[in-house]
């Protein structure tokens, strides 16, 4: 899959997948949503850090509805910043929220995320 082009297609709703090749943030995407603020967009990916840890760190222990109300949130906040592979995963672990192999491919993803950021952050 990391082969794919870098080519982002529209779903219903004017959300943004991006594919599988893509950065783990959309900086385009941030810009936009900050407009092109800078000082507010280190503001909004430290906050995004935080809150997916937090959730990286409570999702394996929580129960099925914990799970999900935690992946609805996580979601919400990857979408507004561009991390569109942590809100489709998200996406899935609302609807299955016992798959454990997708509960170990959101932590790998948060993780993708956080390192990208710390490395553009510098």
């Amino acid at each position: 899959m990391r082969g794919e082009s870098g080519i982002a297609f529209s779903m219903p709703g004017g959300d943004v997948s991006g594919t599988a090749g893509s950065r783990p943030v959309d900086l385009a995407h941030l810009a936009r949503q900050t407009m092109d603020d800078r000082a507010l967009e280190q503001e909004v990916l430290a906050l995004f850090v935080q809150q997916a840890l937090s959730v990286r760190d409570k999702i394996l222990d929580a129960d099925a509805k914990e799970r999900v109300l935690l992946a609805h949130s996580l979601k919400g906040s990857a979408r507004g910043i561009g991390a569109f592979a942590v809100a489709e995963c998200a996406a899935t672990i609302e609807k299955q929220p016992e798959d454990a192999r997708t509960l170990k491919k959101l932590g790998v993803l948060i993780e993708e995320v956080r390192d990208f950021i710390a490395a553009i952050s510098r």
